[in-house]
């Protein structure tokens, strides 16, 4: 006699669960190199807490000195300090939108490297200036046209996260990081190069580390728009191509100079900018020169182009660097959704 309880007119079948929802539960894997990538990210991850932090004298560098260090620490978290809440954001809609295991396991190792690299951008903040980015008192020009800066940095980063919250549930996932890619492809050349540049080795184990972990998600975002790509509309398309500008666009604030389009900045901002950047680079951060981030960048978009255009995507002008492409009109905070 069977133990179990079987009405006679059958099993109830279950009510089927509306979606979007993370259930039912699935493991499937259709892409056995993203699944390859999150193992080597289970291996290659860091751990911040075991770089040595207290060789990073405090004393070692003027007043001016430690707050252009640091402005350079705040621009980066602007970008940086938002990644583990974008990549738990896009871990979630991965799970609701039912991608395949290797897909939101690989976003998981993202949303993990984010937050050491946010942590990275705190304990340096901490060592050098007690109570910044914005908690500190400023006690020179230098001080208070950084504040200011780095006030005026996360007002657009405001923006930025309230049209990524926008855009998350509107568009397919491989359009939502078009624009990462863009990041992704110039960060990992531009960390190596700045570890190589820096004079203190606490920050160069930092730029590679960060560098490596950037290069690992570069393979996680070409891995994703393969899979992704031949799929998208002629709407679609039209729309990557806005957003590998709107990446260029907004990235360009910690990986070269901020175009005009987006940014909301008063006037002054660009040359006070500059001169804390010249600061930072003189007392051994290891900050690439304009031209040099200039060719970071020429390199980057060489090969996003070369990707994209395998696919029929036509690549966004970028005049800022003497690049012909499509036109693609003006990028309002509307159309800022790229991640970093």
């Amino acid at each position: 006699m069977s133990e179990f309880i079987i009405p006679a007119g059958g099993l109830i079948p279950a009510p089927k669960v509306e979606q979007p929802n993370i259930f039912p539960m699935e493991w499937r894997c259709e892409t056995p190199k993203l699944r390859e990538i999150y193992e080597r990210a289970k291996r290659e991850g860091f751990n911040p807490s075991d770089l040595p932090w207290q060789e990073l004298s405090p004393e070692s560098y003027s007043d001016d000195e430690k707050v252009a260090i640091m402005y350079w620490w705040a621009l980066l978290s602007n970008f940086d300090s938002s990644g583990p809440a974008v990549f738990a954001r896009a871990t979630i809609r991965a799970w609701e939108a039912h991608e395949e295991d290797p897909v939101r396991k690989c976003f998981f190792s993202i949303t993990r490297d984010e937050n050491n690299h946010e942590e990275c951008c705190r304990r340096v903040i901490e060592k050098l200036v007690p109570g910044a980015p914005q908690g500190f008192v400023p006690r020179s020009e230098l001080q208070q046209v950084a504040l200011n800066n780095i006030d005026w940095l996360y007002h657009n980063g405001g923006r930025y996260w309230t049209g990524y919250n926008r855009a998350i549930d509107r568009y397919p996932l491989a359009i939502i990081f078009t624009s990462f890619m863009m990041g992704e492809v110039a960060s990992s050349t531009l960390f190596h190069g700045m570890s190589r540049a820096t004079t203190h080795p606490v920050f160069r184990q930092v730029f590679n580390a960060i560098g490596r972990d950037e290069a690992r998600h570069l393979q996680i975002c070409i891995s994703l728009l393969e899979k992704q790509w031949p799929g998208l509309t002629d709407e679609h398309r039209e729309f990557i191509t806005k957003q590998l500008r709107a990446g260029f666009v907004f990235l360009s604030m910690v990986l070269w100079e901020p175009p005009r389009q987006f940014w909301d900045l008063p006037d002054y901002f660009l040359h006070n900018h500059r001169v804390l950047l010249r600061v930072a680079r003189e007392a051994g951060l290891g900050i690439l020169t304009y031209e040099q981030q200039a060719d970071n960048w020429r390199l980057a978009i060489a090969r996003v182009r070369k990707l994209v255009e395998r696919w029929g995507i036509q690549f966004p002008a970028i005049p800022e660097l003497d690049i012909d492409g499509v036109e693609v009109g003006d990028i309002t905070a509307d159309d800022i959704i790229p991640v970093f």
